[in-house]
């Protein structure tokens, strides 16, 4: 009775792993979504930079904020690229995974420690803090865009 019990948990795990297998990313994004993606992360960055440059501070400042936007806009690129080499079976090591994910809070607490800490007015913080997410959120959208449409055409040229 214990051996029929272990034969149903196997057939179990072999009907899970054939789930699993059969996942199909046939969804291509419409152009409108990755136009309004693209759309998106322009805007981010150009008003983040253009608050910047217009910022009534030191030069090392704006580069401090000018280096957290690019810090975090690579850490999540990493973060998604990760995600997505895992479920696309890709090899990915932990470490790379842990630190994609590290960088990418640290980014966002170090802008964060910035603002609270900058003589601006509250509303040139929330600006700041707004366009920061925007840029960060919208790169991640266009990343996955960009995986997805490579991942369609590579499995329709495989198919001819």
């Amino acid at each position: 009775m214990n051996y029929q019990t272990t034969v149903s948990a196997d057939e179990k795990s072999k009907e899970t792993k054939i789930k699993k297998d059969k996942k199909v990313y046939d969804q291509k994004p419409t152009s409108a979504f990755i136009g309004a993606s693209w759309s998106a992360l322009l805007i981010g960055i150009t008003s983040y930079c253009i608050g910047l440059w217009n910022a009534e501070m030191l030069l090392n400042e704006k580069g401090y904020y000018f280096t957290i936007l690019l810090f975090g806009l690579f850490s999540v690129i990493s973060v998604q690229k990760a995600v997505r080499d895992k479920l696309e079976d890709i090899p990915v090591t932990d470490i790379y995974y842990s630190i994609s994910w590290f960088t990418t809070v640290i980014s966002i607490v170090l802008l964060v420690i910035g603002l609270w800490n900058a003589d601006l007015l509250l509303s040139e913080k929330g600006f700041y803090g707004m366009s920061f997410l925007l840029s960060l959120f919208s790169a991640i959208a266009v990343q996955k865009n960009t995986r997805d449409v490579q991942f369609i055409d590579r499995s329709t040229e495989d198919e001819k």
